[in-house]
């Protein structure tokens, strides 16, 4: 897939020198997510858009289908929104992005809510990936002026509880990315954002079940997130997929006793995007193209990835080269664990995994977070498995307020 050159340079500032060997904004997408470029990795423009954004749930290794809702509930699963207790509420999460390779990487999220009525609620968000001021060099190395190449994702939710213990969410939100302004490439053709729109839909189910004399609760949650059209920066010919996101999973709460409470949660994602086929090669070791210079797939090595939206979803089960067993290796899995004192503390840590062949990203998380009646703070830390990894010493901070029901 053709990229123009300016895009390649300013994703390649932004990973530093060490980087340098990466050549389409795919690749470039892997790093920003903390992937390793050399596997095989499904790919996709705005990876932003599937950043765990606040404290809590990346305290607790990225899980967040099931877990009990609050005001982020709408990233995670919108269905979740119609069962939060208080009235109104607000957060606001920030996390320097890649700070052990840039200083100027961020990620901020401004979420927020309104109860209707006991059954439904409207929530809406705002995200902000900002990547950072760059100077912007032409294929010959002259300056073409500074630029801050940053990501936006506007969006509304709707949530309301089908049943006393059944919710069905929806959200839909607009997808501006500007990586380059304006700027003509290579051969004349000029880069321009890109835009796009998303909409998720979610399940969520919970009940309260008891053991012994101790209460609790049990959910299960189910989301589809980013289904929406391709994204293009430079032509209609030159598509790249939104992260469309299958999540699935439980949340187990249990009261150990009137103040204390410990929850288990476990999701299980899959991106609903092609997988990246196994390509031709010529006797150099370059790739082998058709007369109209569109790459050779090997026989019975994957299909062809530039397929339309419901096809490249659905099929995105089937598709992998490697069979069933790739496809299992494209399931990540998040493991968290939480405990909460009187409703007023709270302490957190879990576990990411994702198969070392489809980017390698293994992380242990932890956190801690405090709620002062109407006003909380979330703080999360992750550690990666592997040393020098670029999302090492990721931090975020999110400031909460909520209103509750009179």
């Amino acid at each position: 897939m053709k990229k123009i050159a300016i895009l390649n340079r300013i994703i390649l500032l932004l990973t530093v020198v060490t980087l340098a060997t990466l050549t389409t904004y795919a690749q470039n997408s892997v790093i920003i997510s903390g992937q390793d470029p050399d596997r095989r990795v499904i790919t996709t423009a705005v990876p932003f858009l599937n950043f765990a954004p606040d404290s809590r749930h990346s305290a607790m290794g990225d899980v967040g289908v099931a877990t009990s809702p609050d005001a982020s509930s709408a990233h995670w699963n919108s269905g979740k929104l119609a069962f939060i207790d208080d009235q109104m509420g607000f957060s606001l999460s920030y996390s320097p992005w890649l700070g052990k390779l840039v200083n100027d990487m961020s990620l901020s999220y401004l979420t927020g809510f309104f109860k209707i009525d006991e059954v439904s609620a409207f929530g809406f968000d705002l995200r902000y990936f900002n990547m950072g001021d760059i100077q912007l060099t032409d294929e010959f190395g002259n300056e073409l002026g500074q630029f801050n190449p940053r990501d936006i994702a506007i969006g509304g939710t709707y949530s309301r509880k089908l049943t006393s213990t059944l919710g069905l969410g929806i959200s839909a939100r607009f997808i501006h990315s500007n990586l380059s302004g304006n700027i003509s490439s290579v051969g004349g053709s000029e880069s321009r954002p890109g835009i796009s729109v998303g909409t998720d839909v979610g399940l969520y189910y919970t009940k309260p079940i008891f053991s012994g004399s101790k209460e609790g609760d049990f959910s299960l949650g189910l989301s589809i997130t980013n289904i929406g059209p391709k994204i293009t920066y430079n032509s209609a010919s030159d598509l790249d997929y939104i992260p469309t996101n299958f999540r699935i999973g439980t949340a187990y709460s249990l009261d150990i006793d009137p103040a204390s409470t410990i929850t288990f949660a476990l999701d299980f994602n899959k991106l609903l995007v092609p997988s990246p086929p196994i390509y031709a090669t010529n006797e150099d070791g370059s790739l082998e193209t058709d007369d109209n210079g569109n790459l050779i797939i090997e026989p019975g090595n994957g299909k062809d990835p530039n397929r339309p939206l419901i096809s490249g979803m659905f099929g995105s089960f089937g598709d992998a080269p490697g069979g069933f067993s790739e496809e299992l290796q494209e399931v990540m899995i998040s493991f968290g664990v939480e405990y909460t004192y009187n409703d007023k503390f709270a302490l957190r840590t879990g576990y990411f995994y994702e198969n070392p062949n489809k980017g390698g990203r293994r992380y242990f998380t932890m956190g801690v977070g405090f709620d002062l009646t109407k006003l909380g703070f979330d703080f999360s830390y992750l550690v990666p498995q592997t040393q020098n990894h670029p999302l090492a010493e990721t931090l975020r901070f999110s400031l909460l307020y909520t209103i509750p029901n009179k």
